[in-house]
């Protein structure tokens, strides 16, 4: 498993820490497959009872590592990680609360459209460049943010690449509360807590119901995905990766 993962128990409370802050929190495939694990450990045992996904100060997450997609585009590399872990997201059995700071681009934006409650500092900026990097919408997010956002506001968001601030984030749904950088942390816990103290299975129907079925969202995440399988090992996408890694050296 990865290193960049760090998985705690708070009570009945599992914590999931996103942890490389040195690469802004880019996810690689072990990452994915740890935190895949933590969400299918972590629904199977019942002490927990509700799951934290968290960044570090400044940093949920850059998105996906670019190294990573670079080694897929020119065939060095296969693996389903990624699409392993958003199953395991989209599918999870016990509450998610996820508490963003500063940095949350692409996947680090998705992430926060299966949680139950997302808190978000007013730094925070949620940026999805996939057709910059010759990519398409993932995490089911072209079914999601439409109906939360409205069409427009989705495509400028998800096809548009155009950045949304946390406090417009909060205003469309996207997101539950805004909090400071120095409170974020125990406005997540305590919510979680709060979670997790009550009748698990009453809040398990309740959740079902206003999630809706997850089929549909299954169904995306896999239409998603073959797309973005597909756009991986594209021109477009290679161009744009090594323009970004060429860019990142320079830095």
């Amino acid at each position: 498993m990865s290193e960049f993962i760090q998985i705690e128990r708070r009570g009945a409370v599992q914590v999931i820490r996103l942890n490389r802050p040195e690469k802004k929190n880019a996810i690689t495939r072990d990452m994915y497959s740890a935190m895949a694990k933590a969400l299918i450990d972590g629904d199977e045992d019942e002490a927990v009872r509700c799951h934290v996904m968290l960044g570090v100060p400044g940093i949920f997450s850059a998105g996906n590592d670019m190294g990573d997609f670079m080694a897929i585009a020119t065939g060095q590399a296969g693996g389903n990680e990624v699409f392993d872990f958003l199953q395991a997201l989209a599918q999870s059995k016990k509450p998610l609360v996820s508490g963003a700071d500063g940095i949350a681009v692409g996947i680090g934006t998705t992430i926060h459209l299966h949680c139950d409650l997302t808190f978000a500092t007013p730094q925070t900026v949620f940026h999805t460049p996939f057709v910059d990097l010759g990519l398409v919408p993932e995490a089911a997010s072209s079914l999601i943010a439409p109906a939360s956002l409205g069409a427009q506001r989705a495509f400028a968001l998800l096809a548009m690449g155009e950045k949304l601030p946390a406090q417009e984030a909060q205003a469309d749904g996207l997101i539950y509360k805004l909090v400071e950088a120095d409170a974020l942390e125990t406005a997540v816990f305590e919510a979680a807590e709060q979670l997790a103290a009550k009748p698990p299975q009453a809040l398990a129907i309740a959740r079902d119901l206003i999630r809706g079925p997850r089929e549909p969202v299954l169904e995306r995440i896999r239409e998603e995905g073959e797309h973005f399988k597909a756009r991986l090992k594209s021109d477009e996408a290679r161009q744009a990766f090594m323009a970004f890694l060429s860019r990142s050296r320079t830095k």
